[in-house]
């Protein structure tokens, strides 16, 4: 109890994702290698529009309280739902570029609005 009154609100929160991924069996963001299929769970932190290689992808950081990493859907401008502050479970093939972990058009699911 002294524990969580000491502690910042980032760091709450950090502990409650990793205590909801680990509820429902996901794999942890900071446990997941390089081409490992995975399901991971999460908080959408931001969304963006970048192309890569002249076709639209649409980008999302994915955060667990452990570690984050990219979500990215090639050729798509924007997805109903994706968008900051939403959680979701996606699961595909981790990628490793530029030392950050990439899931690439992944299978996914937004979570219920009302258990977040």
């Amino acid at each position: 109890m002294l524990d969580r009154l000491s502690s910042s609100q980032q760091d709450i929160e950090s502990e409650e994702l990793q205590e909801d991924s680990q509820a429902s069996g996901c794999t942890r963001i900071c446990d997941c290698g390089d081409r490992q299929i995975v399901k991971v769970t999460g908080t959408l932190r931001t969304v963006t529009l970048r192309p890569r290689a002249g076709v639209p992808a649409l980008e999302a950081e994915l955060f667990d309280g452990s570690a984050a990493l990219d979500v990215v859907w090639l050729g798509r401008r924007s997805i109903v739902g994706i968008e900051p502050g939403r959680k979701m479970i996606a699961s595909g093939r981790i990628a490793m570029s530029h030392g950050r972990r990439v899931l690439f058009n992944p299978k996914y699911e937004l979570r219920p609005l009302g258990q977040e």
